[in-house]
C-alpha cells in the first residue's frame, strides 16, 4: 500500500510538472524533425518530444516553417517562463501580430482534457492578463468572440481579458441578462491580476447578488464578492444572513449556506461582528447536530465547522464554550491547513487547541511539490527536520522523511499535489508551543507553523497571543514585491550601500544555504560570486531571478524527482550522471551526495518549478532588497 501511495504521489507530480521524463537509458539527444511536412505531421513529431528535446529542435525567426516549434514551446506547461516569452516574441515577429493575440490564440487551441492541459491554460491566462491594457484593447474583438464560447473556461478568460483591457462596459453588455454569461463574468473577476481591477467590478457583483435568482448566479456573486479586497465589512454583512437563515429559507438545500460560509472564511477577522457571529455560530451548531454522521467528513461540513471556529472567537467565552461542548458530542474538531503554491509555506502560521483534547489536522496540498506535516515537541523543529533528512525516503513506519524520534508527536504521509491527508492526535496535556513542519528535504527552514496548546481555548480566543517563531526569525511580512515596484530604483547605485548589510540579508534570507559566494555556502544553487558578470550588469534581470525564481532555471540546478523501483522517492540536484548511476544532492545540509544506481530508477522527473520558493524577499524592505543587490554587485568586482 505504501508503494502504491508513493507511485500515486509521483504520478501526481508528472501531471503537474509535465517536465522531462527520462528512464534510465534515455539520454537527451537532438531530435530530427521534418518541418517541411504537413502541419498535422509536424505537430505529431513535436508532441512526441520531451521538453528538453523540444528545446533542441532548431528554431529561428527568419522562416515561417519554425512557427510550429514556437507554438509547441508556448503550449508546454512546464516550460520556464523565459522560453515561453521567447516563443511569444518569435511568433509576433513571424506573424506580425501582438503578444496578446498570440497568447490568446494558444489558449483557444488548447483543450482542457487533463491536468497538464489545464495547467497550461492557467499559465497562458496569467501571461495574457499581464499584458498592457492598450495591447489587450487591440484584440477586443477576439476577446469578445472568446467570451461568447458559452459554458467553457474560454468564456471566462475572454471576459477577464476585456476587464483587464478597461472594456468593462463592453464585457457587461456582452454578458447581458444571460445567466451563464453573467456567471462567467463573475468568475473572470478572480482571474484579474490587480486589486484595483477587481474592486472596479464590485458593483456588478453586488447587482448579481441582489438579483437573488437563480441560485447559481447568487452563489457566483458571493464567491466574487469574497475575493474582492474592498468593502469587506459590507461583504460580511451580506453573506452572514445566509448562514444564519440557512435552515429557515429556501437556500437550494445547503448549497448557498456553504458558499456563504466559504466566502466568510476569506474575509479578515476584523470584520466579524459579535451579534451576527453569535447567531451564525448557533445556526451552524444546529446544522452540525442535524447532519448525518456519514456526512460529517464531507468538505462542505468541514468548511462549515472551520467557520464556526472563526465565529466563536467573537463570542463571550461562556457562550463559545457551550457551543463547543455541543460540537464535541458529535464530531472531532478539524483544523484545515493548506499549502501555498510555489511559496513553500503553509497558509496557517499557527492555531490553538485545548490541552488533552482530540484534534484532526486536514492537510490540503495545492503546491506543485509533495509535502507532509510533522508535529514536534517544543524547540525540536530543526532536530526533527534534520532527522527526517537522515531517515530519507524510507522514513519511519512507512512515512517518508519522518525520523524515529520521541520529539515527533504526529506525522502525516507525503501528500501529492492536489491531494489531501489527515492526522488525528490528542493534544498534549502540557500547554506550550508545539511546532509543525514539512520534513521533505530543504523545506523545513521556511515551511512551518505552531500548534499552541492552551488550558482554556475560549479564553485564549478572546485574547490570543502570537507564538514565537519556531526557528528564531523576528521578521514579519513587509510586501509581496513585484519587479515593477523597483522601476524607480534601478539600476542600483552601490554608493552609500554597505556590503556588510547586504551579506547579513543574504544569510538571513537563507540564500547562503543553497548558493556559494567566494567558496562559502551551499551547492544546490548556482554560484553567485560573478552573477553580475553573467548577467552583464543587468540589475533588472538579476532582481527578476530573485523575485521570480522559476523564470529562468539553469538546467544544472533543476530539481529532479526520482521514483525507485522499490517505490521510494528522492529529490534534489543531479551533480553527476552516467550509464551506471545518478549522483544527487538532496539537501544543502547534506555532507555527502546520494548515489542511485540507474537500474534502481523507475522514473526520473525534472521539475521546471525552481527549488527556490517565491516570496523570499517579502519579509524585507525595499531598501534591504537593494542592499542585497549591491552586495551581489560588489562580489563581482575584483
Amino acid at each position: 500500500m505504501r508503494h502504491d501511495h508513493l507511485v500515486r504521489t509521483l504520478l501526481g507530480l508528472l501531471y503537474c510538472f509535465a517536465g522531462t521524463i527520462a528512464s534510465a537509458d534515455d539520454s537527451v539527444t537532438a531530435p530530427t524533425v521534418f518541418l517541411d511536412k504537413s502541419p498535422r505531421i509536424v505537430a505529431y513529431q513535436l508532441q512526441r518530444l520531451s521538453d528538453e528535446r523540444l528545446l533542441l529542435v532548431p528554431r529561428s525567426t527568419d522562416d515561417a516553417k519554425y512557427i510550429p516549434v514556437y507554438e509547441a514551446i508556448l503550449k508546454r506547461p512546464a516550460m520556464s517562463p523565459n522560453y515561453r516569452e521567447e516563443a511569444v516574441d518569435a511568433l509576433v515577429k513571424l506573424r506580425g501580430s501582438s503578444p496578446a493575440a498570440e497568447i490568446l490564440s494558444a489558449i483557444e487551441a488548447a483543450k482542457p482534457e487533463d491536468e497538464k492541459s489545464k495547467r497550461s491554460i492557467e499559465m497562458l491566462t496569467r501571461m495574457l492578463l499581464d499584458r498592457p491594457p492598450s495591447e489587450l484593447a487591440g484584440i477586443a474583438d477576439a476577446l469578445v468572440t472568446a467570451s461568447q464560447s458559452r459554458g467553457t473556461k474560454l468564456s471566462t478568460i475572454g471576459f477577464a481579458g476585456l476587464l483587464a483591457a478597461g472594456r468593462s462596459d463592453q464585457a457587461r453588455s456582452n454578458a447581458g441578462e444571460q445567466t451563464d454569461q453573467r456567471i462567467a463574468l463573475l468568475h473572470a473577476i478572480e482571474l484579474l491580476p490587480d486589486d484595483k481591477l477587481k474592486t472596479a467590478q464590485r458593483d456588478f457583483a453586488v447587482a448579481c447578488f441582489e438579483a437573488g435568482e437563480p441560485a447559481e448566479l447568487k452563489a457566483a456573486s458571493m464567491e466574487a464578492l469574497s475575493k474582492i479586497p474592498s468593502a469587506v465589512q459590507d461583504t460580511f454583512d451580506r453573506l452572514i444572513p445566509l448562514v444564519i437563515a440557512g435552515k429557515d429559507v429556501d437556500t437550494q438545500s445547503t448549497g448557498l449556506r456553504i458558499t456563504a460560509a466559504r466566502g466568510l472564511l476569506r474575509l479578515p477577522q476584523t470584520v466579524y461582528r459579535t451579534q451576527p457571529s453569535r447567531d451564525a455560530a448557533l445556526a451552524l451548531v444546529e446544522f452540525a447536530e442535524a447532519t448525518r454522521p456519514a456526512d460529517r467528513t464531507s468538505p462542505e461540513f468541514i468548511d462549515a465547522m472551520q467557520l464556526v471556529d472563526r465565529l466563536m472567537r467573537e463570542l463571550p467565552a461562556d457562550t463559545a464554550r457551550g457551543y463547543r461542548e455541543r460540537l464535541r458530542e458529535i464530531t472531532v474538531r478539524v483544523v484545515k491547513i493548506q499549502t501555498v503554491e510555489e511559496e513553500m509555506r503553509y497558509d496557517t502560521p499557527y492555531f490553538a487547541v485545548e490541552a488533552g483534547r482530540p484534534v484532526q489536522i486536514l492537510l490540503e496540498n495545492h503546491d506543485l511539490m509533495p509535502h507532509n506535516l510533522v508535529v514536534t515537541q517544543p524547540g525540536a523543529l530543526k532536530a526533527v527536520a534534520l532527522g527526517g533528512l537522515a531517515a530519507g525516503p524510507e522514513g519511519t513506519g512507512g512515512l517518508p522523511y519522518v525520523p524515529d524520534s520521541p520529539n515527533v508527536l504526529a506525522a502525516s504521509e507525503m501528500v501529492a499535489p492536489d491531494s489531501t491527508t489527515r492526522i488525528t492526535l490528542d493534544a498534549p496535556e502540557q500547554p506550550g508551543e508545539y511546532p509543525y513542519v514539512c520534513t521533505f528535504p530543504q523545506h523545513w527552514y521556511r515551511m512551518y507553523g505552531v500548534m499552541v496548546v492552551v488550558e482554556d481555548l475560549e479564553a485564549w480566543n478572546r485574547s490570543p497571543t502570537v507564538p514565537a517563531n519556531p526557528i528564531g526569525s523576528n521578521r514579519s511580512f513587509a510586501q509581496a514585491w513585484k519587479l515593477d515596484d523597483f522601476a524607480d530604483a534601478l539600476p542600483t547605485d552601490p554608493q552609500g550601500r554597505s556590503p556588510r548589510i547586504g551579506e547579513k540579508i543574504f544569510n538571513e534570507a537563507s540564500c547562503v544555504g543553497c548558493h556559494k559566494i567566494k567558496g562559502v555556502g551551499g551547492a544546490v544553487g548556482p554560484e553567485l560570486t560573478e552573477v553580475y558578470k553573467k548577467w552583464k550588469g543587468d540589475d533588472t534581470a538579476i532582481l527578476r531571478e530573485i523575485l521570480q525564481p522559476s523564470h529562468t532555471i539553469d538546467p544544472k540546478y533543476a530539481m529532479q524527482l526520482i521514483l525507485t523501483v522499490e517505490g521510494n522517492t528522492l529529490s534534489g540536484i543531479v551533480i553527476a550522471e552516467d550509464d551506471d548511476k545518478v549522483t544527487l544532492v538532496t539537501n544543502p545540509d547534506s555532507k555527502e551526495p546520494i548515489v542511485v544506481p540507474q537500474d534502481d530508477i523507475e522514473e526520473m522527473v525534472r521539475s521546471t518549478t525552481s527549488m527556490m520558493p517565491k516570496g523570499l524577499m517579502d519579509q524585507f524592505t525595499k531598501d534591504e532588497v537593494l542592499e542585497l543587490l549591491a552586495y551581489l554587485q560588489s562580489m563581482s568586482q575584483p
